[in-house]
């Protein structure tokens, strides 16, 4: 093990009272610590205390959506935890999901490959502290300099899914994220993205012996998530389709309840990292025997207190 990330904040936590616990993580054994961007906090504000609670963490974002800020603005995010974190933060942008870029921040969720590409492109130059005038496909900017660039500037990671920005991520950026994926899923990527690529992924982690509450809540979790189009076809090119037609067809017909019951156990144990500490670090241990860089555990609710369970999940 190398690498051995989590999630913060920690939901029913408050922000300030994570400090205790950031500046154990090291101490601990966690090497990283990464945010996520949905309808909490946002990506930055958690990591820039993180950069100064505990100064030898590596610090990510996982993901900023390449549509809810202008291009300029991300890059002056990025710059400005950067440089309070020099050669210590990653960037991670991605295209997040219709239902946050359209309908909770009012913007267009189109051409996302393409999007995701020039950002990154524009994000390169930029982060770089050159002046950028571009007409990219997606969006053009004039005559945009960064007053602080960061050095050294950030990587760039990229989301990625399936094979087509898997291998843009490949190709152009320095790492790709993913999440939603069993161990056995692991090698599949690897396929695409090759050997050298930092490969990091989100692994939701629900430490309890109750194995039937862990299932019933990964059941609505995966009928939350992987209902979306963008998921739905990464879990068909992984080969869960079959087992997940049900929950598609008895979604479609706006029968949740349904949707979540006939999700097979076997998908949720694939999918849901669950049972003891011990058994959650062993699980977690074979993301990275099968070829995972960076796991990034997303500690998820179980009534136990979560400060608590971070320190037992960690790896030593």
């Amino acid at each position: 093990m190398s690498r051995w990330g989590i999630t913060i904040p920690l939901t029913g936590v408050p922000l300030p009272a994570h400090r205790e616990l950031v500046e154990q993580l090291p101490d601990l054994g966690y090497t990283d610590a990464w945010s996520a961007e949905t309808a909490g906090a946002d990506a930055f504000s958690p990591l820039l205390l993180a950069s100064q609670w505990a100064p030898s963490l590596r610090l990510g974002t996982a993901i900023v959506p390449v549509y809810t800020r202008g291009p300029g603005l991300l890059a002056m995010s990025a710059a400005t935890l950067a440089e309070c974190a020099p050669g210590r933060f990653v960037l991670g942008i991605g295209t997040s999901s219709p239902v946050i870029v359209e309908g909770w921040n009012a913007g267009e969720f189109t051409e996302p490959f393409a999007r995701s590409r020039d950002t990154l492109r524009f994000l390169r130059s930029a982060l770089a502290g050159e002046k950028v005038t571009e007409s990219y496909p997606t969006f053009s900017v004039n005559r945009f300099r960064l007053e602080r660039p960061a050095d050294p500037a950030p990587p760039v990671m990229l989301a990625a899914l399936r094979p087509g920005m898997l291998r843009l991520a490949a190709r152009e950026a320095d790492g790709a994220i993913t999440n939603w994926l069993a161990p056995t899923d692991v090698p599949r990527i690897r396929e695409v993205v090759g050997p050298d690529l930092e490969l990091v992924a989100r692994i939701f982690v629900c430490p309890t012996e109750d194995a039937e509450a862990a299932r019933n809540l990964g059941r609505m979790l995966i009928s939350s998530y992987l209902t979306v189009p963008v998921y739905r076809a990464f879990h068909d090119w992984l080969g869960r389709g079959e087992a997940l037609a049900p929950m598609h067809e008895a979604w479609a017909a706006g029968e949740r309840k349904k949707a979540n019951a006939v999700i097979p156990d076997e998908v949720v144990d694939d999918l849901v990292v669950h049972g003891s500490p011990q058994r959650c670090r062993e699980r977690i241990q074979s993301y990275v025997d099968n070829g995972l860089t960076t796991p990034v555990i997303a500690l998820l609710p179980t009534g136990g207190d979560p400060l608590e369970q971070v320190r037992a999940l960690a790896p030593r």
